[in-house]
């Protein structure tokens, strides 16, 4: 281990691990290296469910109703891909794709006033959904026509709206549309957790509605996107690329000191041994001193012997129950999945419930969301801090992830993967240059 290396990594959560692939892939010489001896760190996906039960304190051992415990692959994060988001991109640019198979999350609703709705994201839908009046409908289809065309590029589409400068609370005027169609726009359709975007320049949020119907259109049910065996295999794929390009993984490694001099990283020693670099990337955890907590998040795992009984019976679906229909401050996510996605046994479901804690009973707090899968077999409780980075890393080289937030999606987590790759390498992470490099490797007739 007594090498030098342009680039070490420690941890090997999602975020960790696609920047490993990517350092790799640009012909770093990468060095990767966790304390645990499985992949995936805190977004592991654990199994057998026996083990499941050990890293939550539970007593005795699963009953045998659970069926057999290697059949199941449980999240510790619930996240589903954006079939045209940013992810989903990295994945195939880089050929991660040939690693994995996905399946279509099924369905997407909202909570209202207690009861559930598929969310409305196309024309069609709209004037069908029994989530609108027929007053509502119209309008909601008229704003949803408008934000299809709209261009932040030809302002002849603008209609009056100035991208850069008119609030989304600007457009909702304009159209007309009420509280509760907002509430489902903003978060459902957008996917914010708050409503701090409301008084903000419209282009986001516009985007954000036009990916979540680009990525609806790929497949039709939801715009959706989950891996089979669990998301585990995410960051594993992504360790394949990286060692394709030549990187180096350890496993099982105990991190003993971050070697730092003169303010800048230069190694890091494990079991005696020091392997020297240039750049550092790392969760949270390695560099305690280096990060603030941010707030806390709270995630339920719940075993059901059956789907969510207010929606048809399907097996996988994404509910989101927006902050004011439950008097919070931020939204309530529920993640159903199932055998179907070989990640739990026959005839099983997996619901995970999560949202960002706002008082000091968190467990209080998803009541309303726990309500909709009664009866819960076994439930699996864990309360997390979320901490960002105080270092920026340009002077120390030492680059540190954020940690994964309460949504259901992994826009944000690309966010920050795109954040850290500019502030190590200068530049803004290109999409298609990572397509170029696969197909100067690859060659252009194997892309898929």
């Amino acid at each position: 281990m007594n090498e030098e290396y342009d680039v070490i990594v420690l941890g090997t959560g999602l975020t960790e691990c696609i920047l490993s692939g990517i350092m790799s892939v640009k012909g770093k010489k990468v060095l990767h290296m966790d304390r645990n001896s499985y992949y995936g760190g805190e977004s592991a996906s654990i199994t057998p469910l026996e083990d499941l039960y050990k890293r939550f304190n539970l007593p005795g051992s699963p009953p045998e109703s659970m069926g057999r415990g290697r059949d199941w692959n449980v999240d510790l994060i619930p996240k589903f891909l954006m079939a045209n988001g940013q992810l989903v991109k990295m994945l195939l640019y880089t050929e991660v794709t040939r690693y994995l198979d996905f399946k279509v999350v099924e369905g997407s609703y909202v909570y209202r006033k207690s009861k559930i709705y598929k969310v409305p994201s196309c024309e069609r839908e709209a004037l069908s959904s029994k989530l609108l009046n027929f007053t509502e409908k119209s309008r909601f289809r008229k704003f949803l026509q408008r934000v299809f065309i709209y261009d932040e590029n030809d302002p002849t589409t603008w209609d009056g709206i100035d991208p850069k400068k008119s609030t989304m609370k600007n457009v909702y005027d304009k159209f007309s549309l009420g509280k509760d169609v907002i509430d489902f726009t903003g978060h459902a359709l957008a996917l914010y957790r708050t409503d701090d975007y409301i008084d903000q320049p419209c282009l986001e949020t516009l985007n954000r509605i036009k990916l979540y119907s680009e990525s609806l259109a790929r497949y039709g049910k939801s715009p959706y996107l989950y891996p089979l065996y669990g998301l585990g295999e995410l960051p594993q794929g992504f360790a394949r690329l990286s060692a394709i390009y030549g990187g180096t993984y350890m496993l099982n490694k105990p991190i003993e000191e971050i070697i730092v001099e003169n303010g800048k990283v230069v190694g890091v020693q494990s079991e005696g041994e020091i392997a020297r670099c240039k750049q550092l990337i790392c969760d949270p955890s390695y560099v305690p001193e280096r990060v603030k907590k941010s707030g806390q998040v709270i995630r339920v795992i719940c075993i059901m012997s059956h789907p969510i009984k207010t929606i048809a019976d399907i097996n996988s679906c994404q509910i989101i129950i927006p902050q004011t229909q439950v008097n919070r401050k931020s939204d309530i996510y529920i993640c159903m999945i199932s055998c179907a996605h070989n990640v739990a046994a026959q005839g099983k479901y997996i619901a995970i419930i999560s949202t960002t804690v706002e008082t000091s009973d968190p467990e209080s707090e998803i009541k309303p969301a726990l309500e909709l899968l009664e009866p819960v077999e076994q439930k699996f409780v864990c309360i997390s801090d979320m901490y960002v980075p105080t270092d920026v890393g340009t002077e120390s080289q030492i680059f540190i992830s954020r940690t994964y937030d309460a949504t259901t999606h992994f826009e944000t987590t690309c966010d920050d993967i795109k954040d850290i790759y500019r502030r190590m390498m200068g530049v803004e992470f290109d999409f298609e240059e990572m397509k170029r490099k696969q197909n100067d490797i690859f060659g252009e007739d194997e892309q898929h």
